[in-house]
């Protein structure tokens, strides 16, 4: 249990310096996709197949990879044959990205605070790329966006960690080399987020980035979709769509829609 939560713990995204945006900082740095080179991407493409399968999105469903990050699941989406546009906040991740374009899979630099100025059968926010603002009403105008960027029968997707599970489980400190580089991870739970430490060196210089995530509950999801006008349709726990359990599942990922 505990190597299954080290794992899941470490994937989530990091932040620069108090006086900067941690996600636009750190993830136009090359060192966040060395430090998580080794994310399962076949568990990935399994995840988007058991998905698509469940929604039962039809080949000429277009979809909208919200916070798509180098384009990871918008690559298999694509694959399984659908329209899919991918945006992110990052302009280094985006330009990655963009090798992999073709007639349906196209990436644009956005903030996902905004509504996109398009309609999709479904919108996919994945891999904990949800509750990392400074302000909190950013997390419910992310909801409002995503609604406003749904079709009448749409889906809207949010992938979160399970943060009850995590906290019971949580490691602590680890050191992690990946590249050569010696990346020192402390984690810890304060006034309602989870946190991640991460220091390192690299060619005679410091480096000390610190990644914050909402410690959100199902709870709490329930209410930002009462307040922006969506209703929770299905919850499950884990990326075979199994039940949801507070206490042990991994993942929670909520399917809402209009």
């Amino acid at each position: 249990m505990l190597q299954k939560y080290s794992n899941l713990a470490a994937e989530i995204p990091i932040m620069q310096k108090e006086t900067e945006q941690w996600y636009t900082a750190w993830f136009d740095t090359p060192f966040y996709h060395i430090l998580y080179k080794d994310r399962d991407y076949e568990e990935a493409g399994s995840f988007m197949k058991h998905l698509t399968e469940f929604l039962k999105l039809p080949k000429e469903a277009n979809i909208l990879d919200l916070a798509c990050g180098k384009g990871r699941h918008s690559k298999y989406l694509n694959e399984l044959g659908y329209d899919v546009t991918g945006v992110d906040l990052s302009e280094n991740s985006i330009a990655f990205a963009k090798q992999y374009e073709n007639e349906r899979l196209h990436f644009e630099v956005h903030d996902m605070c905004l509504p996109y100025p398009k309609n999709f059968d479904a919108v996919f926010n994945l891999f904990t790329s949800f509750g990392y603002f400074e302000n909190e009403i950013d997390n419910l105008r992310t909801i409002k966006a995503i609604r406003s960027e749904l079709k009448p029968n749409g889906f809207g997707v949010i992938d979160f960690l399970n943060m009850k599970a995590l906290r019971n489980a949580l490691v602590p400190s680890e050191t992690k080399t990946v590249n050569g580089i010696d990346f020192y991870l402390t984690r810890y739970f304060q006034n309602g987020y989870l946190f991640k430490e991460i220091r390192f060196s690299y060619e005679g210089k410091r480096h000390h980035y610190t990644e914050r995530v909402r410690a959100l509950s199902l709870t709490d999801f329930k209410e930002y979709f009462e307040e922006a006008g969506v209703s929770l349709k299905y919850c499950f726990g884990d990326y075979q769509l199994g039940d949801y359990n507070e206490e042990t599942s991994e993942r929670l990922i909520l399917i809402f829609g209009k």
